[in-house]
């Protein structure tokens, strides 16, 4: 049998406030075996599981992986507004006037990410 992903694992200045962040992002929670101030904290959810490990080094770089996110209950546009609303940074706006396009956003410690549009917006535009 091939490898399976069992984490996606992110470094970061603060593992607590990070998965703190993204689990009400992607409607997780933050496993009870972690608390603020640990040096790791896992986010599960019904996909693959975030974990996020405290290093010494602040972010220097461009991701070179990230998540694009779809939204499964709301509108593209609604879930940037929400996940802004949670912490989020704008990064770059590449909505086109006909409904396609994505939006890039940064969480708390600039790791980007984008936000695609939901699978109702695809069919609608298709």
């Amino acid at each position: 049998m091939a490898s399976l992903v069992r984490h996606v694992t992110f470094d970061c200045s603060d593992a607590y406030a990070q998965a703190s962040f993204w689990a009400q992002v992607l409607d997780g929670r933050v496993s009870d075996e972690d608390a603020p101030g640990d040096p790791e904290a896992l986010v599960e959810t019904e996909g693959v599981s975030v974990l996020f490990v405290t290093v010494p080094e602040a972010k220097s770089a461009k991701n070179r992986v990230h998540f694009d996110l779809q939204p499964q209950d709301r509108s593209r546009d609604e879930e940037v507004e929400r996940v802004v609303k949670l912490g989020a940074t704008l990064v770059g706006d590449h909505r086109r006037a006909d409904g396609l396009g994505w939006v890039t956003l940064a969480d708390p410690e600039g790791n980007e990410f984008c936000v695609e549009r939901s699978a109702g917006e695809r069919e609608r535009t298709e």
